[in-house]
């Protein structure tokens, strides 16, 4: 579904992608695991169309989108969970999830709103909050219903478990494992190696702009590479 090859990204001077490829197949939950600073969300960030590579290729359904603008990606059918939530804190619930469907064509959204209600009760509760007035939890949750109502094929999630509590962290993670088997197929960074591996079905290892591992999500899990320098073991 999507294949990024040879990508190399610069911020200024800074060389932040250097070459890197990899391919998420349809259905899968892929995820790319590294260290703070490695690049991963760099890497999520010039799939979207927000950073424009140097050099390299990206390809979404066989076709070339490297240099498309951003909001016509979403029109393609990928949508992006950005890290730190990024929900509209002075807007409502509502209002939040309106504007996930913006590049949609259709205003009737009620059956939108209902499928994300229906996977975040929590929100149906507070649908007339302000944003900025929920839970980290929630917010979570919000910046994941307004990706869905863009209703992707293709969802980026940039740390998701960030600032969460563990409990919270699994509660988000099972969502997510949901999404996917609903339909929708995953590129997930994560620094959480551990519930990553857990869920993703491959697994690709970023360290300063480069890919050094990749695999089954299963067997980078048992890598001991992996789990010295990720896992804590």
């Amino acid at each position: 579904m999507l294949k990024v090859e040879n990508l190399n990204v610069y911020y200024g001077g800074i060389h932040a992608l250097k070459g890197i490829s990899f391919e998420v197949p349809q259905g899968e939950i892929v995820t790319l695991i590294g260290a703070n600073g490695a690049g991963k969300s760099t890497t999520l960030r010039t799939i979207s169309g927000l950073l424009r590579p140097k050099s390299g290729e990206i390809y979404f359904n066989g076709k070339p989108i490297t240099r498309i603008p951003a909001h016509q990606i979403v029109e393609l059918g990928i949508s992006q969970v950005p890290e730190g939530r990024r929900v509209f804190a002075n807007m409502t619930v509502l209002e939040n999830l309106e504007l996930g469907a913006y590049a949609r064509n259709t205003r009737d959204l009620k059956e939108d709103f209902e499928r994300v209600f229906k996977r975040f009760p929590r929100l149906a509760e507070r649908k007339n909050q302000l944003a900025g007035t929920l839970s980290g939890g929630e917010q979570q949750m919000l910046a994941m219903g307004r990706a869905l109502m863009a209703r992707p094929t293709l969802m980026l999630m940039d740390e998701p478990s960030m600032g969460l509590a563990p409990l919270l962290v699994r509660e988000i993670f099972d969502i997510i494992r949901e999404i996917n088997q609903a339909g929708t197929t995953i590129l997930l960074v994560e620094q959480n190696a551990h519930m990553a591996l857990s869920i993703a079905h491959h697994a690709y290892v970023i360290e300063t702009g480069q890919i050094v591992l990749e695999g089954p999500a299963q067997e980078l899990a048992r890598s001991e590479k992996v789990k010295k320098a990720y896992l804590g073991g």
